[in-house]
């Protein structure tokens, strides 16, 4: 069997990878860089000079001649390398008639844990969303952001002690109104500075969130290891990293408890067992991070099913065209033929051959490309708030 033909899709705000071969297999994957997917896609053009003609089994083989054939990696070229190693693994599943956790050693669990997303820009809608989320049978709840989803139009400030105590008391109103059926993911998007994470964490930790995700800008492991080192509550972290060596680095320092693997960032199915492998030595739990399609929940529930130090999933029940707003269906889930659905707070492992679930052959009509505006939240001050 040879590649034929590699090309990247725009379906609406994802680019996937659709990989052709002379065999009538046809394999997908997803790229994470949301904010520059078009950077992605001339990636994988680049790349598919490469493969185009060649078996595609070989899939470590390829991984690292994507890697290491220049000297440069960064996130556009790491993410066109996570949809192209996805669309292989796609492919040998479904030539061999198996599902892609049976190639990864066989499952070690037959469902996975998800969590939804949350996105409200008032504390009281969130709390009848967290209504809304129990009720759909969920029992975790994530991107829950205490300092909410306010849009970029909206001028910020607050005092430090009024920022520490809303978010404070915020996550307080969830804890109440959830109780004990809800795990709290809570999920800071990189809004705070070392010494508010600290204070805020702090502030939170009889609330007992299972986590707090990105407290602080994740660029400086040394600063996130200093945050993880004067709180409580275990940090998870990891979505921005397009390699697994900033992966072991941060472990190193004790810096992350739950690592957020992004496959479609950090070189897809392949890339995420290393991440898993290396996690593993250091007793780090795996949460995979898809605020993205289908295709790229699909890819991490294959990884999920074959991994011990699973944790839990991301189910990506909102951030439509961009917009923080909830949402009762995965995102996506018009343009593939199939979606898991919860169940008690679980997803069935796919059994189908590869991935499990493939692309509709219509689904560019269905969702036109759609790009991200370049914008940030303006601060009273004249700055830029991260959020």
């Amino acid at each position: 069997m040879k590649i034929t033909k590699i090309e990247p899709l725009h379906i609406g705000q994802f680019m996937f990878a659709r990989i052709s071969t002379d065999a009538g297999i046809t394999g997908f994957g997803e790229a994470g860089t949301w904010g520059h997917i078009e950077a992605a896609g001339i990636c994988m053009k680049r790349f598919a000079e490469y493969l185009e003609g060649k078996d595609p089994f070989p899939i470590e083989h390829h991984w690292n001649v994507m890697h290491r054939f220049s000297y440069f990696q960064g996130m556009a070229e790491n993410a066109a390398i996570s949809a192209i190693d996805m669309a292989l693994w796609d492919i040998k599943g479904k030539a061999l008639g198996v599902p892609i956790y049976e190639l990864l050693g066989g499952a070690a669990r037959t469902k996975a844990r998800i969590y939804g997303h949350i996105y409200e820009n008032t504390i009281e809608k969130m709390l009848v969303e967290c209504e809304v989320k129990m009720n759909a049978g969920f029992t975790a709840f994530g991107h829950l952001n205490p300092f909410l989803d306010e849009g970029n139009d909206k001028v910020y400030f607050k005092t430090h002690i009024k920022k520490m105590r809303d978010a404070i008391e915020n996550t307080e109103r969830m804890r109440a109104v959830v109780g004990d059926r809800v795990d709290l993911l809570i999920e800071i998007h990189r809004r705070l500075t070392p010494a508010e994470a600290i204070v805020f964490a702090h502030g939170i930790e009889h609330t007992h969130p299972m986590f707090i995700e990105d407290p602080i800008r994740p660029e400086s492991n040394d600063a996130m290891a200093r945050v993880a080192e004067k709180i409580n509550i275990p940090i998870a972290t990891g979505e921005r990293f397009s390699t697994i060596y900033e992966f072991q680095a941060l472990m190193a320092r004790g810096g992350v408890e739950y690592a957020r693997v992004d496959l479609c960032l950090c070189g897809g199915i392949t890339g995420a067992k290393k991440v898993a492998a290396i996690a593993e030595a250091y007793q780090v739990q795996i949460v995979p991070h898809n605020p993205l399609s289908p295709i790229g929940l699909a890819a991490c529930l294959q990884v999920a099913a074959a991994i011990p130090n699973f944790a839990i999933q991301e189910y990506a029940t909102g951030f439509e065209a961009g917009t923080f707003e909830s949402r009762p269906e995965h995102l996506g889930s018009n343009i593939v033929d199939k979606v898991p659905l919860p169940k008690d707070g679980f997803v069935d492992i796919p059994t189908g051959p590869g991935l499990g679930m493939n692309l509709l052959s219509d689904a560019q009509k269905i969702r036109p490309p759609l790009l991200k505006p370049i914008s940030m939240r303006p601060h009273f001050d004249g700055f830029i708030v991260d959020q």
